[in-house]
């Protein structure tokens, strides 16, 4: 079997691109193969009738390349660039109390990464670690992706874990897959996620939406850098960076407001009605969704870190630089001022009058933000927090770039198969019961034309598509 390979990057200066593109021609398929400089990246593979004609494909591929300015390389001789790790730190709590807490996991590195779920907790941290919990503390399984994890978004049943080397995975099933590749010089800072449309904010104050065929959609630039907030409903996207908060409507049309927050945002939380921006001047700020006017202020004494609200905005809890929480009333009252027991929470959420925290020393923290448990803990009363361990033989699940292969389908499993549209690969469903017009949400790594696959089920989403549920399989 001949093969040829052309390999070729676009690096500028200043912090901008920095990436590769690499084309392999063997005999009939032509193999793809991007991302950042420095890492594996990702691949893409398609088969053509002839070999000539896969030398052509290649060829334009190629072309386009060095069109938009990437030259031809040696792979190795530049350094990866490296991606913006958030620097924070964490002061000793001045609160006169600490907080009730419950139980405590120690991930092992900092954490940014947390979602709560109905049935279960979700924690990742620096070193790419992502575990389950459920809400007593036990360990239920652990992932571990490729690089440090920023934030964990969910979107209905679905969990995706946005990482430091510009790929958000997919988490709903035993085994990840890339669900998302961010273009590779975009520096994600966080994500949101709804009816499968991604956004992405990163360092240089842009925003990224893309759909949920991994496709880019549309993208714009606000007027200030280092966006750590981004949300999104059906309406808007509001994208929160060092000078305030922008709100833009959710097809790219425009921008429909700005407001500019007191201080740098450094976090970003939302409710039916209104957005939540805690800044790096000691305040959250409560601004209506309908024209971005500011609806009350939260005063806290250091940076704050994170921030969230219980059901309705009925109290908004914070959490600053030096490891304390706080909890206000809607108005803007402050309730309480507690200390976290630990390090500073980096991100937070609030489910069934419990505060879950994620904090700079790794930890999952588990608080009970009764009226009752708090007011105790004011008079100086708290429960023994109990420091949960992981079990020795607990099931660790990681990327995979290849699929397991079968040689049929059981009566339950579902037949998809992947076709070439428009010079698309798109993977529609071959089994009864389905809308054969709508497109599955797939791993883009694993298209093959032509190729059918086997899935547990897949599930309707509103916006018109299907997503995959349970391990996926090559048909042979």
């Amino acid at each position: 079997m001949s093969e040829a390979t052309t390999y070729l990057e676009l690096s500028q200066e200043g912090g901008g691109a920095h990436k590769f593109y690499e084309v392999t021609v063997r005999d009939t398929v032509v193999s793809v193969r991007y991302g950042r400089i420095g890492a594996d990246g990702q691949q893409q593979n398609s088969t053509f009738p002839t070999r000539e004609k896969a030398q052509a494909a290649a060829a334009r591929k190629i072309g386009e390349k060095v069109r938009k300015g990437y030259a031809p390389a040696v792979r190795g001789q530049r350094a990866a660039r490296p991606v913006t790790r958030r620097q924070v730190s964490s002061a000793p709590s001045t609160a006169r109390a600490v907080a009730p807490v419950l139980w405590r996991f120690r991930t092992g590195a900092a954490a940014f990464g947390i979602h709560i779920a109905e049935d279960r907790c979700w924690v990742g941290n620096q070193n790419g670690d992502v575990y389950t919990l459920g809400h007593d503390g036990e360990v239920l399984a652990r992932y571990q992706l490729p690089d440090g994890v920023k934030c964990l978004v969910a979107d209905d049943f679905w969990i995706y874990a946005g990482c430091d080397d510009g790929t958000v995975y997919d988490l709903s099933s035993k085994l990840p897959f890339a669900a998302y590749g961010i273009a590779p010089d975009v520096d994600i800072f966080w994500l949101d996620i709804r009816e499968g449309i991604l956004n992405v904010a990163d360092r240089d104050g842009g925003l990224t939406v893309i759909d949920h065929e991994d496709e880019y959609q549309w993208s714009r630039r606000s007027a200030g850098r280092h966006a750590w907030m981004v949300r999104r409903d059906e309406h808007a996207v509001y994208h929160g960076h060092h000078r305030g908060v922008t709100a833009y409507r959710a097809d790219g049309s425009g921008e429909l407001w700005h407001t500019p927050t007191n201080g740098a945002v450094l976090f970003g939380w939302q409710e039916d009605h209104s957005v939540y921006a805690g800044t790096d001047r000691r305040v959250v700020q409560r601004l209506t969704k309908d024209s971005g006017a500011l609806e009350a202020t939260y005063q806290c004494d250091t940076v704050v870190y994170s921030c969230a609200t219980a059901p309705g905005g009925r109290y908004v809890f914070a959490g600053d630089s030096a490891s304390s929480v706080y909890c206000f009333a809607a108005d803007g009252t402050r309730l309480w001022k507690l200390g976290t027991g630990g390090g500073s929470a980096l991100s937070m959420q609030y489910l069934d009058e419990k505060l879950y925290m994620v904090t700079t020393d790794g930890s999952l923290v588990c608080v009970d933000a009764s009226d009752a448990a708090v007011a105790a803990a004011r008079s100086g009363t708290v429960p023994v927090a109990r420091d949960v361990k992981s079990a020795a033989a607990l099931p660790t699940y990681t990327p995979s770039a290849t699929v397991r292969t079968v040689a049929s389908a059981a009566a339950s499993e579902i037949v998809v198969e992947c076709v070439q549209e428009g010079g698309r690969l798109r993977v529609h469903v071959v089994s009864d019961g389905y809308e054969p017009s709508w497109n599955v949400q797939f791993p883009r790594h694993i298209r093959r034309a032509g190729a059918r696959y086997v899935v547990d089920d897949l599930a309707a989403s509103s916006g018109g598509f299907y997503r995959v549920r349970g391990e996926i399989r090559q048909l042979v």
